[in-house]
């Protein structure tokens, strides 16, 4: 189901809570709100659809793909960007690393972990702060 995107400040600026196995209809509902917006969104956040639990949807360029409790464990390389964000007006300056490793658990529930560079680790990191509770 395509939900309403989050706009309100306070509620994105909490921290998010695990996700479990009763959230995959979250998670599809991410989806499914992330694939209505693809002409100007390439990742989203449980929280961006109103749900403060840990879980991402990101356009992987041919396939957007589910992470549930993603954390980064590793970065290198910091650079300066600039970003915008669907539940937010205007773009924002932010840092940002080239490469990433990520540890999470797939839409199985089995735990990953893989190394993403460029354009997909920013969509990565932009949305793991949206988990924390920082927007740009």
């Amino acid at each position: 189901m395509v939900r309403p995107i989050m706009r309100d400040v306070f509620f994105l600026n909490q921290k998010s809570e695990p996700a479990t196995e009763a959230d995959r209809q979250v998670a599809e509902d991410l989806m499914d709100t992330l694939k209505a917006h693809e002409e100007g969104c390439v990742g989203m956040a449980a929280n961006m659809i109103g749900v403060r639990k840990n879980i991402i949807a990101v356009n992987m360029g041919i396939v957007n793909v589910v992470m549930y409790n993603p954390q980064i464990v590793k970065k290198t390389g910091a650079y300066e960007t600039e970003e915008g964000c669907l539940s937010l007006e205007g773009v924002r300056k932010c840092t940002r690393y080239r490469e990433i490793e990520v540890e999470y658990q797939d839409g199985g529930f089995k735990k990953q972990r893989q190394k993403y560079s460029g354009w997909i680790a920013q969509i990565i990191q932009h949305e793991c702060d949206h988990l924390q509770g920082i927007i740009i």
